[in-house]
């Protein structure tokens, strides 16, 4: 039996990698901006596309943020230069998994 394929339709998931060993968890607070509140797969509110050009953003105290977002947060006045969820000093933040340009911080 001889089989010819005529057409191909291949579809292809992506997620980014929290560190989140539960994927499948029933909390889904745990795969969202803390911040924005919008899915890590999605993209902040200031961009249109998700991927590389809204990539996520790790602290020292391992809480993870859209790197749009974090940057707003860090420059009001109110965040005191603190990561939003334990108001622990923001610092040593790195993108991951990709390495991006010269992001200042302030």
């Amino acid at each position: 039996m001889k089989v010819t394929v005529k057409y191909w339709h291949p579809v292809a998931q992506w997620r980014w990698d929290t560190g989140n060993d539960n994927a499948n968890a029933t909390d889904e607070n745990e795969d969202v901006c803390g911040i924005c509140r919008v899915p890590y797969e999605g993209c902040c509110p200031s961009c249109k596309i998700p991927g590389d050009d809204c990539p996520l953003i790790w602290g020292e105290c391992t809480h993870v943020f859209h790197m749009h977002c974090l940057l707003k947060w860090i420059g009001t006045p109110a965040s005191k230069q603190q990561c939003p969820m334990d108001r622990r000093a923001w610092g040593g933040c790195s993108p991951h998994p990709i390495a991006l340009p010269n992001v200042p911080l302030q």
